[in-house]
């Protein structure tokens, strides 16, 4: 038997026909990734397993860097089979980490591939894939329609002219190709240099000079209109902790100026700015029906040397254990008790915090939307087998696991689809673990249903894009 079967991950006979019943065969709607537009926009074709598989994937350079293996045939400049080949004799020493998992759905799942990946099979599995890779339906949009995707959702700056983007809606793409709002730059008074150079480009993106804080406020605001335009219906948070430390307008007003002449905001400057910053696109959201996803907790650049050589989300960031409870209290309360509280996903780096996070979402349902505030996925370090049994019972018993939007890739990488297997297995697993333990009734009906919203249906219906 090969390692990726047909029953791979899944325990018991209930498993098996939950997954293989009901849902295998349900299309993606990846609502949250980090994927270039302008290789879908240009129907991009790789030439090998390093375009595809290495390029970007800061996942699979922390592994290296942990095997030893000098950055050169990481980030450096070796050949791209060089890079594949410290990849190969890197991946048998990924036994229990999901990488080896992944690594070989992936190879099944695009390529028919078999056989485990090591030192002595890279040569021919290099071979193989180098000319599948060459074939029409291996494009990006190839790629896209074999693995079912009804619709994506890159991550996109404020400033950026979502010219891609545009390019696939006007061309007729079938799979829908949308921006998420990411305004982050835009909280980053403590680092004015980088802020300034950002408000101006702000300026000529919005065509509103940014000379203030209600500028910034009505340039933001534009962009965010013009997003909508485009077909976007989501922004997106990556934050240590929610921002709660509201403040009249004339201090944000302050801290403002302070930073566009170039002095740092303190850390409470920060804070102060950010929260009433953030106050202003949650506002936004509810007003045309968006939904907030706030990606909470991680440590990131932590290596400064690498950080400096190579740049950000090179594989260096780790769980931070910031206290999460009270300013998401207090920030989330806020928007509500003006009426103003978008529909929400929270993401939780930290597994500590999942009863914290499980708990908050229960605490802002008003009877309007399923689910109003979420307690997404398993994030990062947490989106391996484990880590999504731990979200998912966190969810079920503080909240509603058939209201859950279910997975995402989160991913920079064209060959991650296949997660949503990973997850879909998962989840499939633990359902059939409780019937076969007398947990749950062992009704098709009533479980299969559920196994298919969490799959697609719920996300569709609660994001509100056009899919087609």
């Amino acid at each position: 038997m090969s390692f990726i079967h047909d029953d791979f991950l899944l325990s018991t006979k209930a498993a098996s026909r939950l997954y293989h019943t009901f849902a295998k065969d349900e299309p993606i709607l990846d609502y949250h990734n980090h994927l270039p537009p302008k290789d879908i926009a240009q129907n991009r074709q790789f030439k090998n397993l390093f375009e595809i598989w290495l390029e970007g994937d800061h996942y699979k350079w922390r592994a290296l860097r942990c095997n030893g293996v000098p950055e050169e045939f990481i980030t450096g400049k070796a050949s791209p089979r060089d890079k594949f080949m410290a990849w190969a004799k890197t991946v048998p020493h990924t036994l229990r980490n999901p990488l080896y998992h992944w690594t070989h759905l992936e190879l099944k799942r695009y390529f028919g591939i078999d056989t485990l990946l090591n030192e002595e099979t890279a040569p021919a599995i290099w071979e193989q894939t180098e000319a599948a890779l060459a074939k029409p339906e291996m494009s990006t949009r190839g790629i896209l329609r074999s693995q079912k995707v009804k619709a994506l959702c890159t991550t996109d700056d404020p400033i950026d002219d979502l010219a891609w983007h545009k390019k696939c809606a006007a061309d007729g793409f079938e799979v829908g190709v949308y921006p998420t709002f990411r305004p982050d730059k835009a909280l980053a008074v403590h680092q004015p240099e980088a802020w300034n150079a950002w408000c101006d480009r702000l300026s000529a993106a919005s065509g509103i000079e940014v000379k203030n804080y209600d500028s910034l406020l009505r340039a933001l605001e534009k962009r965010h209109d013009y997003f909508h335009e485009i077909g976007c219906r989501l922004s997106d948070h990556g934050l240590n902790t929610a921002h709660s430390r509201f403040v009249p307008e004339i201090r944000a007003e302050n801290i403002f100026s302070k930073a566009r002449r170039g002095k740092a905001a303190t850390e409470q400057e920060h804070d102060e700015f950010a929260s009433n910053l953030m106050l202003h696109v949650g506002r936004l959201n509810a007003a045309k029906g968006w939904t907030m996803q706030l990606h909470l907790g991680p440590v990131r650049n932590n290596n400064s040397r690498l950080a400096r050589e190579i740049g950000a989300d090179v594989g260096c960031d780790s769980i931070g254990d910031w206290p999460q409870a009270e300013p998401l209290s207090r920030f989330l309360d806020r928007l509500d008790t003006e009426n103003a509280l978008p529909k929400t996903v929270l993401y939780n780096v930290n597994p500590t915090a999942n009863y914290v996070f499980g708990t908050m979402a229960g605490n802002f349902a008003d009877g309007t939307t399923p689910g109003k505030v979420q307690f997404g996925s398993g994030w990062w370090f947490v989106d391996q087998k484990e880590g999504m049994e731990w979200q998912i019972n966190a969810l079920s018993n503080l909240g509603l696991l058939s209201r859950f939007i279910g997975m995402l890739t989160d991913s920079r990488s064209f060959m991650s689809f296949p997660r949503h297997e990973y997850f879909r297995r998962t989840l499939c697993n633990l359902l059939g673990s409780d019937i076969e333990a007398g947990l749950i009734p062992n009704d098709d009906a009533l479980l299969g249903s559920m196994v298919k919203n969490i799959c697609y249906a719920n996300a569709k219906a609660y994001l509100g894009l056009k899919v087609a």
